[in-house]
């Protein structure tokens, strides 16, 4: 493997991290900040430094694992050119440090018993790296992961939890656990692109623009500052698990889609929800979030999400595509109406009920805490939603359609 020059590999700003060895290291940074390549390296070479240190991988949902963590620590190991020393594994997820037979495992929280239920062949399971932390909405969920990290280990060795994310709102449980509280056994720091010398021109200059064009999010997701979760506009919503079968056997249940669409840079949003009207409850029980989808792929999303013969309801400033979607076999999808003010009646429509969201959905849940007012130049809030944090919230709007119109607003 031969010398492995630290500030060559990783770079500045990570040093304290680098070295910590309390039980949490946990790191909120703006998009760019090398948080999660500078994690990846840490564990491939530390395992390879201790050679009964095993890994657990955590994200809240299992199937965003591959695209994410399992990518980056396998660039770090060619990164570090050690890729004849590492096996890879699909099925399950799986990475296992040949020399030794350590492992990395992967899991995620759609299915607890396998993260709970994981037993080691060589040393023990010390470390754990849960990426993008503010997925957890719920703080027990954590508390669960922190509690399988545990039992003794041979001296030299030492139990880790590692969090990462992006700090989109501060009421999130993160803030109060680990960085409203002093204790030797917590990291807790704020990286941003400014640390990351590995960035080119272009790189730089989208944060540069992001700064005069959008200072609110530049704090966010330029300087990993808190997002200000002040203004929001739904605050009428809970995390909850709940049976989608359940549901729909209430009195006039009603099941309801709605499609943003996205490509390149917002993501093509679908809103799969219930409607109980009496009662006055909408539950989210499922959500497509993805960038990059043609048609043709969506098309083959919808299908394989068991949902392309639903009665779906879509952004009308895209007929191409919902005639594109209608040809590829997704016959149910129509063009939701759109009108004077009709984003802000929906908002106050909504508002009216009571919003029950499945924990799975995670991307809506990000998207409803953070969904805020706009606010004018002396910072006072105005009755217009931010540009941002709404693809969600725009499918609910359409997929909310038929009720809405019930009551004379128009989309």
């Amino acid at each position: 493997m031969g010398v492995i020059r630290f500030s060559e590999y990783v770079g500045r700003g990570y040093k304290e991290f680098w070295f910590f060895r309390g039980r949490y290291r946990v790191v909120k940074g703006s998009r760019g900040s090398k948080k999660s390549k500078t994690t990846a390296l840490w564990y491939i070479l530390n395992t390879m430094l201790y050679c009964e240190a095993n890994t657990l991988v955590v994200r809240k949902t299992y199937r965003t694992l591959k695209d994410s963590c399992f990518t980056e620590l396998k660039w770090a190991v060619n990164r570090l050119g050690v890729s004849g020393l590492w096996g890879f594994k699909e099925s399950p997820l799986e990475m296992t440090y040949l020399p030794t037979g350590q492992k990395i495992f992967f899991r995620g929280l759609d299915d607890p018993l396998k993260v709970t239920s994981i037993t080691t062949e060589v040393g023990r399971l010390c470390w754990l790296w849960i990426e993008e932390a503010y997925e957890i909405s719920n703080e027990k969920d954590f508390n669960v992961l922190d509690e399988s990290i545990r039992g003794v280990v041979p001296e030299g060795l030492f139990k880790q939890i590692t969090l990462t994310f992006n700090p989109w709102n501060e009421r999130h449980w993160l803030k109060r656990r680990f960085f409203d509280v002093e204790s030797p056994e917590i990291l807790a720091i704020t990286t941003n692109y400014l640390m990351n010398e590995f960035l080119d021109e272009a790189d730089i200059r989208l944060f540069e623009d992001m700064k005069i064009r959008n200072p609110a999010r530049y704090q966010v997701a330029g300087l990993g500052n808190w997002g200000i979760s002040e203004g929001v506009v739904y605050e009428n919503w809970e995390e909850k698990d709940f049976s989608v079968s359940e549901i729909i056997k209430n009195k006039g249940a009603d099941v309801v889609f709605g499609l943003d669409f996205g490509y390149t840079n917002d993501p093509t949003a679908l809103f799969c929800g219930v409607l109980l009207k009496e009662k006055k409850e909408i539950y989210v029980f499922d959500e497509l979030y993805e960038r990059g989808l043609t048609n043709f792929k969506l098309a083959e999303r919808l299908k394989a999400m068991r949902y392309g013969k639903e009665k779906i309801r879509a952004d009308a400033a895209e007929p191409k595509s919902i005639e594109e979607l209608r040809w590829l076999g997704i016959k149910g999808i129509r063009a939701a109406r759109k009108g004077k003010d009709s984003i802000n009646n929906g908002i106050q429509f909504i508002q009216g009920f009571h919003i029950i969201i499945h924990r799975k959905c995670y991307n809506f849940l990000t998207e409803i805490s953070n969904y805020c007012w706009e606010s004018d130049r002396e910072g006072r809030k105005i009755n217009r939603p931010r540009d941002e944090f709404n693809h969600l919230m725009d499918a609910m709007r359409y997929g909310l359609e038929e009720a809405i119109t019930g009551e004379r607003i128009s989309f």
